[in-house]
């Protein structure tokens, strides 16, 4: 039986439910000799009472139906109340056959009773409900704060968003727009669905719209787009609720609606990850993270905590990145032992060391120089020796040390490069692809492309741009890029790293590519200005940088693997005939060369490779 625990609440909910089993015991027998009791089923029905009030009770507690929040009652409940009900009802059936052969009780009153039980119950509850909510009446009229808000979306998240909103004196749904045809004209939870999200250029000339609430966490890019850009065109506030993963976490809140920020408009689904598997892989186990401060890093730490791991070691050269990290898991709940190391993965002996001493079960290296323009000049030779021989340096004592899998993250970049950043992650592939045995460490690499919010994003830049009054940068109009969210990239790289048994590169589905330009006009929409407010200066496109981004050198093909957004590439083996030896005197050569010859020269060691300087 649960436990239940007596409190005010729980008090005032117990006494109703006890009056209402009397209620309901006395009614049945009013109703069943049409308010004329006969006097010794008077008797019979009081001797009983206290029986079928410990038996109810007794059933209620059972089925928690004490704990349900009346000002929340929803259907579930309704059925939970029901169904204790009946099982009590069928209960007080056999024990009266037993007890009496049903001598002295109408079989009727074992049917009147249950039913008007579950009509008492069930009702106030959803009578305290609609009253908490105003269904009654709309006094929100009365209040001149109120705003009149419309929901885009037609989902479960908008239906759940409406329930939230009407008891809120705050707002008042004026209506609901979405693609579901089905519920075109009709009403949810009391409010109008006016159709198609194109309507509501027409509901705004007749109803005083203030704000419109985005409701569609799992929408693709294009759609959430134009929900923004009509809404903004009508000059109506734009707001949004939480993406999947927050509304995963619990009841949708009306405090988290919130205005729409450019991550929104390009979030996406919700990742299925193979729980059980990544338990197996991680729980209970040593795991070392490389670039741990970095954005792709630190969310790396953030996922694998869900997983149990005995121990984390988070390394990275940045003293103040660790430390910004220690602080934000500070205050959480981890029952993985967290330890921060401020190391450099060029640092053979120090990296030799900390490996030996803490045998991590996995490795996933996220250290790397990133930004492109910056290491194209004047950083050609530390990104190579960072970048590629740092991966080396790391894959290789991990190897020796027998560490069972090592995840490099590497870049769409890396796919016929035309930047050094590019080259060198090419680079770093290669080293693990060569250090590849058959029993030793799995080498497993993972591609993709730009991450949301990223130190090297262009979305902080924009962001800061136009707090700064403008105007936006914006290389080339013609520019696209893949975007994916740091949560999901994280995600799918814990997912490659189950999938991967050695030598594979893997690439993640980043949907469809973004232009540039149109993000830049989404965020001045998003900041509440008109685009004639904001300048888009056009500058042209930087040393390495590419109007688009491939995830699949031409040469290379894919098949699936067991998860839809991981494919696997099949490279040509052009590479065979490097060898490691020559390729790591070469990198460390680099420090005596000019920028010129070091990108003439890196050509020969990725064949795909076209330095772009001009």
């Amino acid at each position: 039986m649960s436990k239940f625990k007596i409190n005010m609440r729980n008090s005032i909910v117990l006494t109703h439910d006890l009056l209402a089993i009397i209620f309901a015991w006395l009614a049945s027998y009013l109703l069943r000799f049409n308010f004329a009791i006969p006097s010794d089923h008077i008797e019979f029905m009081f001797n009983n009472l206290v029986f079928v009030l410990l038996i109810h009770i007794c059933f209620f507690i059972f089925f928690r139906v004490f704990l349900a929040s009346w000002r929340f009652s929803s259907l579930n409940d309704l059925v939970n109340i029901s169904f204790s009900i009946v099982i009590s009802g069928l209960f007080l059936v056999v024990f009266f056959s037993i007890s009496y052969g049903f001598l002295g009780i109408p079989r009727s009153i074992l049917i009147l009773n249950p039913l008007l039980l579950i009509l008492l119950m069930g009702g106030s509850r959803l009578l305290y409900r609609a009253f908490n909510e105003n269904t009654f009446w709309n006094n929100k009229k009365l209040n001149n704060k109120v705003k009149n808000v419309v929901i885009l979306g037609s989902g479960k998240e908008a239906i759940s968003l409406i329930k939230n909103l009407k008891s809120n004196m705050q707002w008042n749904i004026i209506g609901l727009f979405g693609d579901d045809e089905t519920l075109n004209g009709r009403e949810v939870s009391g409010i109008k669905m006016f159709g198609f999200v194109e309507n509501l250029s027409i509901i705004h000339k007749k109803k005083n719209i203030d704000s419109a609430i985005i409701a569609m966490p799992s929408a693709d890019y294009k759609d959430r787009r134009f929900a923004l850009q009509l809404a903004n065109s009508l000059g109506i506030e734009v707001l949004t609720i939480p993406g999947i993963d927050d509304l995963m976490s619990g009841r949708l809140n009306v405090s988290q609606v919130r205005r729409v920020d450019v991550e929104d408009l390009l979030g996406r689904d919700k990742i299925k990850l193979n729980n059980s598997g990544l338990n197996k892989l991680l729980n209970k186990k040593v795991v070392l993270v490389s670039g741990a401060g970095g954005s792709i890093g630190n969310e790396l730490c953030r996922q694998l905590i869900k997983f149990k791991p005995k121990t984390i070691v988070c390394l990275d050269i940045s003293e103040y990145a660790l430390y910004s990290l220690e602080q934000s898991l500070i205050n959480e709940k981890i029952k993985s032992k967290l330890i921060y190391i401020v190391a450099d993965i060029k640092n053979e002996e120090r990296i030799n060391k900390i490996i030996k001493r803490f045998s991590p079960a996995s490795v996933f290296h996220a250290a790397a120089y990133k930004h492109v323009p910056l290491m194209e000049k004047e950083n050609v030779s530390e990104a190579l020796l960072n970048n590629s021989l740092g991966t080396y340096v790391l894959a290789n004592i991990c190897q020796k040390l027998k560490v069972k899998k090592f995840i490099l993250i590497s870049t769409d970049k890396a796919i016929n490069p035309t930047n050094v950043m590019g080259a060198s992650k090419r680079l770093a592939e290669i080293f693990c692809k060569k250090l590849q045995n058959k029993n030793g460490t799995q080498f497993i690499t993972v591609r993709f492309g730009n991450v949301l919010g990223s130190s090297g994003s262009v979305i902080p830049l924009f962001k800061e741009q136009i707090e700064n009054g403008g105007p936006i940068t914006v290389t080339d109009p013609r520019i696209t890029r893949y975007f994916m969210a740091i949560p999901e990239a994280a995600q799918l790289v814990l997912q490659a790293s189950l999938i991967g048994d050695g030598g594979d590169i893997f690439v993640l589905e980043m949907g469809k590519p973004i232009r540039i330009l149109d993000l830049a006009k989404d965020m001045i929409s998003l900041s509440g200005l008109q685009e004639d407010e904001i300048d888009i200066k056009i500058t042209g496109l930087r040393l390495g940088e590419k109007l688009y981004e491939e995830l699949l050198a031409d040469n290379e093909k894919t098949k699936p693997t067991s998860h839809t957004k991981i494919r696997i590439a099949n490279t040509i083996n052009q590479d065979e005939k490097i060898s490691i030896i020559n390729l790591i005197k070469w990198i460390k050569s680099t420090k005596d060369l000019n920028e010129k010859l070091i990108k003439k020269e890196l050509s020969s060691w990725v064949k795909e490779y076209q330095s772009d300087d001009r």
